[in-house]
């Protein structure tokens, strides 16, 4: 096995014009293409601002059906550059019925299927089970012509028991499209940095505890009174970083991921062979009270 791909990530800012965004991205992943990416993954809901900063019924106009328009845009855009699209986007499923939903698009432009968001955040800035209902797909993995990739998505990240399930079915690389960052109104550079770094660690663990590359792709700016913080980063399968994005610039990379590397940590390191399946039954509970 002699394996490698190259994973692009494009972190940016938005703003209220959606046809603005989504120019925006589709350069973004040009440019990643032209650097030499074969797998390009957008950040979370990126054709509009955060708009989940407030809870208001005017934003639904936001969704849209997946498959639908800006997928068959993307699957144009995928086949054309030959690039697998890994793109997140706001769902109407139905009337009053919508989920914060990723999308995958491989290499020759055919829609693989989608992941549907499975923790729904509600915090102050953060009023996410106002738009969306969880996911109902389960965990998901996508055989691209690159590389087998998991999804997920930001809130997500917090959670190992996703990433183990999503690496568990064969994922090589887990992808996590994300809007996260600082309240502008927090004065206490610690909190703040302790915030990002908390961010950063469990999803470089992820890496660690499963032996996959992880890819995070942030936003940047500010947006109401959240200043998204940027960071995306690249982490290899024992959790050190193979790129750090800038907390305030928009950024396009391209990083060369090693999958025979993640293969040999795998070997040397089997997490998975010495896992104790037996003995987990109690992680189904809510809470271990009696």
């Amino acid at each position: 096995m002699n394996k490698k791909v190259n994973v692009g990530l494009v972190q940016m800012s938005n703003v209220a014009d959606v046809e603005a965004n989504i120019q925006k991205a589709e350069a973004g992943i040009r440019e990643a293409a032209a650097k030499g990416a074969q797998i390009v993954c957008l950040q979370e809901l990126f054709t509009s601002l955060y708009f989940c900063d407030v809870e208001d019924h005017h934003n639904f106009s936001l969704a849209e059906s997946i498959p639908g328009p800006t997928t068959d845009r993307m699957s144009k855009l995928a086949a054309e550059l030959g690039v697998v699209i890994v793109a997140s986007l706001f769902e109407k499923r139905a009337a009053g019925l919508y989920h914060n939903t990723t999308a995958v698009l491989d290499a020759d432009g055919t829609y693989l299927g989608k992941y549907r968001k499975m923790h729904i955040p509600d915090d102050p800035g953060y009023y996410e089970k106002f738009y969306f209902t969880p996911g109902d797909l389960g965990y998901k993995v996508f055989d691209t012509k690159f590389a087998k990739i998991g999804v997920l998505i930001c809130w997500d990240q917090w959670y190992p028991e996703a990433s183990r399930i999503t690496a568990l079915m064969g994922a090589e690389i887990l992808f996590y499209p994300t809007a996260i960052g600082w309240d502008v109104n927090e004065t206490d550079a610690q909190v703040n940095q302790e915030q990002y770094d908390a961010w950063q660690t469990i999803q470089r663990s992820h890496a660690v505890a499963n032996g996959v590359y992880v890819v995070s792709v942030n936003r940047v700016g500010r947006e109401a009174d959240q200043q998204f913080w940027g960071g995306s980063f690249i982490a290899k399968p024992h959790g050190g970083l193979l790129y750090l994005a800038p907390h305030e610039a928009e950024t396009v990379h391209v990083q060369e991921l090693d999958l025979e590397a993640a293969d040999r940590i795998r070997t040397t390191w089997p997490y998975f062979r010495d896992r104790r399946i037996d003995s987990y039954q109690p992680i189904t509970k809510r809470f271990i009270d009696e």
